[in-house]
């Protein structure tokens, strides 16, 4: 089962179904700000909402409401294409949930549909009337069976790309990722596999033409594993932005791997952040009031978030659920320190209500360090 998200296309594992109650008269986009709203920031980018609809991770949350003598009873359904873990703790995340608008609510969850046993279960049903038709019919003659299976075996042509006229794949154009081989005889390995998007370097010089691209697609390096790939592997890494790495067992190469190696290989290539060297970075101590270290070694643990003026005096606490929503209505925040995740969404709110320091837990990988904003973590400040 596949639905669209708000930017990519989503393959569903599972669907969480889950009922709200609410005191009061609200609309769906109110009901789909509280559950944006108060579950951003629980835990961290990776299970944030909004980031995982831009990913394609979930699809388009689906709200269903009706109002009657004051109160508004619906449901919230969310597909996923997450881990089981991931999912569940979605599905709890929504409980946490307790107002939408003005006004309190509570929201159980209901179930969480396994899309692929309901897939299954039709699969199955159909196979047995695909064999129960089959039984009762004429089977094809041999020459058809032939010229059906030579049609299926029979792989894409090897076309040019490029100034350069580079051996590639015809799906190198409209793919959103690229696999990028040594050689002629590598892309027609992987076509006869049946991926298309792969062009190869031909040559021990990166062209520029795959430089290009590597900036405009996910790049994948799948290479042999010997000296050569080693030597080819260390100038993609300086001129070319690859994604992954995908390497043949050593001393073997790409083009003569079976269909299975190559897809088993592809499927376990490795993001290139774990074989990028990285440079050391010393932890630095920031200095700040001793009222704001106290704050945060007290917030650990709680998921709470304290307001400061600049004077460093208290102006409101509350849950890291509702940060986002209310320090949009609350003015003359000079620092905030919380229990969560320092999100993107967090920082474009105080930049805009000119607030100049941000102390949490962590700090999105997301998120560029701004102008006028400090960030700060826990560990940064601690004495």
């Amino acid at each position: 089962m596949t639905l669209t998200g708000s930017s990519q296309t989503v393959t569903v594992k599972y669907v969480v179904r889950a009922k709200f109650e609410v005191d009061g008269v609200v609309e769906k986009p109110d009901v789909i700000g509280a559950v944006f709203g108060q579950t951003e920031g629980l835990f961290g980018s990776e299970l944030d909402l909004r980031e995982l609809q831009k990913s394609g991770r979930i699809g388009r949350i689906e709200i269903e409401l009706q109002s009657k003598q004051d109160k508004t009873n619906g449901s919230i359904i969310i597909p996923t294409s997450l881990d089981r873990v991931s999912t569940a703790i979605i599905a709890a995340s929504l409980e946490s949930i307790n107002r939408v608008g003005p006004c309190d609510a509570k929201v159980v969850l209901e179930n969480v549909e396994d899309i692929r046993n309901a897939r299954r279960r039709a699969i199955i049903d159909r196979a047995k009337q695909i064999l129960h038709e089959w039984t009762i019919r004429s089977l094809p003659s041999t020459e058809e069976i032939f010229r059906e299976v030579a049609k299926t075996l029979k792989a894409p042509k090897v076309e040019k790309y490029g100034p350069e006229k580079l051996s590639a794949g015809p799906r190198i154009d409209d793919a959103k990722e690229m696999i990028i081989v040594e050689g002629r005889a590598d892309v027609i390995n992987l076509l006869k596999c049946g991926i298309g998007n792969v062009i190869a370097l031909e040559g021990a010089k990166i062209p520029e033409t795959i430089i290009k691209l590597s900036k405009e697609k996910d790049a994948t390096a799948f290479l042999d594993g010997d000296r050569g790939g080693d030597l080819i592997l260390k100038e993609l890494l300086q001129v070319a932005n690859l994604k992954y790495v995908a390497r043949a067992p050593k001393g073997k190469e790409v083009e003569e791997l079976t269909s299975k190696d190559v897809l088993t290989i592809l499927q376990q290539r490795v993001p290139i952040e774990t074989i990028k060297p990285r440079k050391a970075k010393e932890r630095r101590k920031v200095i700040v009031p001793k009222k704001i270290v106290e704050t945060a070694k007290e917030l650990k643990g709680t998921l709470e978030a304290v307001l400061f003026n600049g004077k460093i005096e208290q102006i409101k606490r509350l849950p890291v659920s509702e940060l986002a929503e209310k320090l949009q209505k609350i003015n003359d925040v000079d620092t905030v320190v919380f229990d969560g995740v320092i999100t993107k969404r967090l920082v474009d709110i105080a930049d805009e209500k000119k607030i100049k320091h941000l102390v949490a837990a962590r700090v999105s990988s997301a998120v560029k360090q701004p102008l006028n904003i400090s960030l700060l973590t826990f560990a940064d400040i601690e004495r």
